[in-house]
């Protein structure tokens, strides 16, 4: 080990090293460098550290620090010596610090009090003081530790990076590399989602409820909230906290009441904060003093008041994540768990919704309320939901990864106006949508700017990249809340589908021609409607409903309905009950499981009398395969109706007023069933043996060392240079040659061998093939000659015309492959077709890098206008393998180099046999972390 240094005055405070994070448990902790003016603070730490820990970090009895050994443990140059503490309440309760030994090599050490050991402090320690050390040129640990020291030891050997291990002189030696590794990452993923999912938790199931701000007096959101808790029967313990109560005040509604939450004899893991803005951080500090877990802040007068309350919100999250506390809010409408063992409504919500499969999260309390109304009027229960306001902390992703795990949830659907993350968001929402669907509507789409109160990063891709992208991760999008409705019941209470096949029966040859018609739009598959008239009783819908669910020829069914004609020849509007009956058993009898759907028009009680959930009827049937995964066992023998085992009661069956909204979430639900059969096999990234990463790499930093970069800009390279480092990577780049006069012309098509192209290359005549800026297949010096002329004399100048010579190639179809950085996504792979389709139309595809070659197969295949790639209309198919494998090469530029943050190749020709790259430029820039790679963090908005 080095002997101490000084501390490098000319050192800045990295500032950026310092992060919030969450624990195993849920709680945060904050992480941050230590500095000289921690002397006070790393005194009090060590004095509450055991005897045993200390000669576990010391290796001998050490019970307090030398006036040195502070000196030493809080002066580093965050250079050579980095010391981190991780924070609660502003006190350390972790430290870890590296000491550099040689080259790229540093010892390190951890001391963790022991009140705050198992919390999982020291792992997420290990991977700040790792990506630190990383960015200090350090890519080795050596770490020295006692044989006894067991949690230590696991600490290194679970992290997941590649390790060696000894025994010498008495102590385990660990050196382990830093480079990050499948394993390493897999590890921190999966800390990550269970310490997020435990905050969730930790919220949605508390044991104890304090409302701060319950008034004396009815109204108020306070005494809302405390009414609300008390009427959803919740199965924990309700205190009223209010500071203008009198002392002798001692309940309010039956529940106890105190005048602050310090003053409650008893553990709150909740607390609705029901008082204004000014007051919300005297509440804060009294619910952290008092070891809250987590807050529900009803307050508005923040972020979406304008910058001071953007202060003002920023500062609430800081001071409640000093207490380790996490924070749904502000601005918020509330939660509810639906549990039998909870029962929480601790919301604005009057009433609690129905028992269900479905979790909700929304942004908007506005729209929270709609959904909660339209979700009970058609019978649809909830697991959980939550409304979050401003989300300046607790967000989608949270829940998402909550939802995962969550048995008692089937279906997540999300409300967002904005994405803070969307990266992680798409990597959790892969995850979740593996498991069960996901399903989001997203306001604020074309704005170009988050909605008032979200303060989240700025994003320069579009929306329509940010909807490629949620479809590449299964997540299904929808356009509006009433369509997130209509699919949530259908994917929450009906088995997924096995195809696009579609089998429609009902009694109006009309509705069922607008079914048929409304299932060729979406791109189903619809087999000839089967009308059976208007005189059909419920029974022939019974018959005719087993008949389709027992055809092996379809996979899914519309049931279509309108009033029918009795006997003495009159519409019966009513017997919606007795159809619904005779549907669910036939739905019951079915021998394989295909999910059902009714298309109804003025029947009255029908809606209601499908989604009741009345009969629990034994049956031997197996049971339907849940969207979640697995069938779950057998299920109950024939009978009135269908029960499902994974509810303990009986499957519902969604209906829909109008056939477009039936078809529409049929065929979101039968998308989302292909991506999931197609999503255990998410393909490779090839390697290719002529790819030369570490010469492209030496001539990046080349390039970076000896040209001014800007850094909004970034650095675009001259052909030359662009030519050269797509060429590390087998992109040939079909070569150009300048031509600033006719003789330069004639002599670049004799180097280049006739025939030959010429063109303009000026900036503002590059996309106007209609000014005529390309003249192709020139085939002598008489003919370039005559085109140069004819070119300058048209657009202007050589010296602004800037034509270029370039040899002909085959003919082809021209496409464009693209790649681009942005700070919130990440990197991101284009394709489409060169010219109008792509630029106009808009027709275009994406996917995140690092692509796999199922990716690229799907990118050149998505586009609207791929036909023209497989031999439309008689013409010949292309070389789309040579197409695959230029995207390939392109993204795995990317992924290699975080310093290349744009790549065009424009116009990329690809023939019958082989492709030619006619254009193609790239730009630079010096690297920075991406999306959400680095370390565990919470955001900081």
């Amino acid at each position: 080990m080095q002997p101490p240094l000084e501390q490098n005055p000319h050192q800045v405070y990295p500032a950026h090293w310092e992060a919030d994070v969450v624990l195993r448990d849920g709680g945060t902790a904050r992480i941050r460098p230590i500095t000289t003016e921690d002397a006070e603070r790393l005194v009090s730490f060590y004095e509450q550290v055991s005897p045993e820990s200390k000669y576990y970090r010391f290796f001998a009895p050490y019970p307090r620090l030398s006036a040195k050994d502070v000196h030493r443990f809080t002066h580093h140059d965050y250079v050579d010596r980095v010391g981190l503490a991780a924070t609660v309440g502003g006190e350390f309760i972790a430290t870890v610090r590296y000491d550099r030994i040689g080259e790229g090599e540093a010892e390190v050490a951890f001391l963790v009090q022991d009140a705050h050991q198992g919390r999982g402090v020291a792992s997420a320690l290990l991977e700040h003081i790792a990506a630190v050390a990383r960015e200090r040129e350090v890519s080795r640990f050596i770490a020295e530790v006692l044989p006894a020291n067991n949690k230590m030891i696991k600490v290194f050997t679970d992290a997941g990076y590649e390790q060696k291990r000894s025994f010498e002189d008495g102590s385990v030696h660990l050196t382990f590399d830093l480079e990050p590794t499948e394993a390493s990452l897999a590890v921190q993923r999966a800390r990550e989602q269970r310490a997020e999912a435990r905050s969730v938790q930790r919220l949605l199931a508390p044991r104890a409820v304090a409302v701060v701000g319950a008034g004396r007096a009815p109204g108020g959101l306070g005494r809302t909230v405390l009414r609300n808790l008390l009427g959803s029967g919740f199965t924990g313990r309700v205190h009223a906290v209010n500071r203008a109560f009198a002392d002798d005040l001692t309940e309010v509604d039956g529940v106890p009441a105190h005048r602050s939450v310090a003053g409650i004899d008893d553990t709150v893991d909740l607390a609705v904060v029901a008082v204004p803005a000014e007051h919300v951080p005297a509440a804060v500090a009294d619910c952290g003093k008092s070891g809250v877990q987590g807050l529900v802040v009803l307050a508005a007068g923040y972020a979406e008041s304008g910058p001071e309350g953007l202060r003002r919100q920023r500062e609430l999250v800081r001071q409640a994540r000093s207490y380790g506390m996490r924070i749904i809010g502000p601005n918020a409408f509330g939660l509810i768990n639906t549990s039998e063992a909870v029962r929480l409504n601790a919301s604005l919500a009057p009433e609690s919704p129905a028992r269900g499969r479905i979790g909700l999260f929304t942004q908007s309390g506005a729209i929270g309320i709609a959904l909660l109304s339209g979700l009970h009027r058609r019978g649809a229960g909830l697991s959980s939901f939550i409304s979050s306001g401003n989300r300046a902390d607790l967000s989608g992703n949270d829940f998402l990864q909550y939802w995962h795990d969550d048995a008692d949830t089937d279906v997540a659907l999300l409300y967002l106006e904005s994405i803070g993350n969307p990266r992680k968001f798409t990597r959790l929402a892969r995850r979740t949508a593996a498991a069960k669907p996901v399903v989001v509507v997203k306001g604020a789409r074309h704005s170009g700017s988050a909605p008032p109160g979200h303060a989240v990063p700025v994003t320069r891709i579009p929306d329509a990249t940010v909807s490629a992208l949620l479809r590449q991760a299964g997540v299904i999008r929808v356009d509006t809340v009433t369509e997130l409705v209509d699919a949530g019941l259908l994917l929450a209470d009906q088995p997924l589908p096995a195809g696009p096949r579609v089998a429609i029966l009902g009694n109006s040859e009309s509705l069922g021609l607008l079914t048929y018609d409304a299932c060729l739009t979406e791109r189903l598959r619809p087999l000839p409607p089967v009308d059976l008239t208007t005189g059909a009783t419920p029974q022939d819908f019974r018959e005719a409903l087993a008949r389709s669910l027992a055809d092996d020829g379809c996979d899914a069914v519309l049931v279509t309905a309108i009033p029918w004609v009795g006997e003495n020849g009159a519409t019966e509007s009513g017997g919606g009950e007795l159809l619904a009956a005779t549907l669910r058993e036939a739905a019951a009898q079915a021998p394989s499981a295909k999910p059902v759907a009714v298309v109804h028009l003025e029947i009255g009680g029908l809606a209601e009398a499908l989604a009741a959930a009345t009969s629990t009827a034994p049956s031997a049937q197996p049971a339907p395969a849940r969207p979640g995964g697995q069938s779950t066992g057998p299920a109950p023998a024939p009978g009135p109706d269908p029960v499902d085992p994974h509810r303990g009661g009986p499957r519902r069956i969604p209906a829909y007023p109008a056939a477009e909204r039936a078809v529409r979430a049929l065929a979101q639900a039968v998308r989302y069933a292909q991506w999931r059969r197609q999503s255990a096999d998410a393909g490779r990234v090839p390697e290719y043996d002529d790819i030369d990463e570490a010469g492209a790499a030496a001539r990046i930093d080349a390039l970076l060392d000896t040209a001014h970069v800007d850094v909004a800009r970034g650095l675009a390279l001259s052909t030359d240079d662009t030519c050269e480092l797509l060429g590390l990577y087998g992109i040939r780049v079909l070569p150009v040659r300048p031509a600033p006069d006719a003789d330069a012309a004639v002599a670049a098509a004799a180097a280049l061998g006739y025939p030959v192209a010429l063109k303009a290359t000026a900036p503002h005549l590059r996309h106007r093939p209609d000014l005529g800026g390309v003249r192709l297949d020139i085939a002598s010096e008489a003919g370039l000659r005559r085109a140069y002329a004819e070119l300058t004399g048209a657009l202007g100048a050589p010296a602004e015309v800037r034509p270029v010579v370039q040899a002909m190639v085959p003919r082809g179809v021209d496409t464009v492959v693209r790649s681009a950085i942005d700070t919130a996504v990440g990197a991101v792979l284009s394709f489409g077709l060169a010219g109008a389709p792509s630029e106009l139309l808009g027709d275009t595809a994406h996917r995140l890098i690092p692509a796999t070659d199922r990716d690229a197969a799907e990118l050149i295949r998505t586009i609207r206008t791929a036909p023209l790639l497989f031999g439309w209309r008689g013409s010949a198919p292309v070389d789309t393998a040579a197409l695959e494998e230029l995207l390939l090469r392109v993204s795995r530029l990317v992924d290699d180099h975080p310093e290349v943050v744009s790549v065009s190749l424009e116009p990329v020709v690809v023939g019958p046999t082989g492709l030619s790259v006619l254009g193609a430029s790239v730009r630079l820039a010096p690297a920075h972390a991406r999306g959400d790679l680095g370390p565990r963090r919470l955001p900081s908005y």
